[in-house]
């Protein structure tokens, strides 16, 4: 094993790069910034507030995901969507990934 500081950087840079799709193909149902910080943690794509919070409002000011308050609950939530622009980049990037695992399991065979 790595050592653990090492492994943690490199880790956090991996999971930051794959936020952005995993949030795009979550989002396809609404759903508000805590719930999807649990979502992500119980998926495997541990990421916290600072983190995620400032990725939903990049990701809205490209349009690639809608948003609309709800204030029907005594406190007043936030839900994004992914757009249409959202869905067509998820799929191109889910594409690449999927080139990526294949890749990755190639090098690892060839090994």
């Amino acid at each position: 094993m790595p050592d653990e500081e090492v492994y943690a950087l490199h880790q956090q840079e991996l999971r930051r790069g794959t936020a952005v799709l995993a949030c795009l193909l979550i989002l396809q149902q609404p759903n508000y910034g805590y719930a999807l910080l649990d979502q992500l943690g119980r998926l495997g794509f541990t990421t916290d507030a600072n983190t995620l919070y400032p990725l939903l409002r990049r990701l809205e000011k490209q349009g690639l995901l809608t948003s609309d308050w709800n204030t029907e609950d005594s406190r007043p939530r936030k839900f994004y969507r992914t757009s249409d622009e959202g869905l067509a980049l998820a799929d191109a990037l889910s594409r690449d990934w999927d080139d990526l695992d294949t890749a990755t399991r190639a090098l690892k065979e060839e090994s």
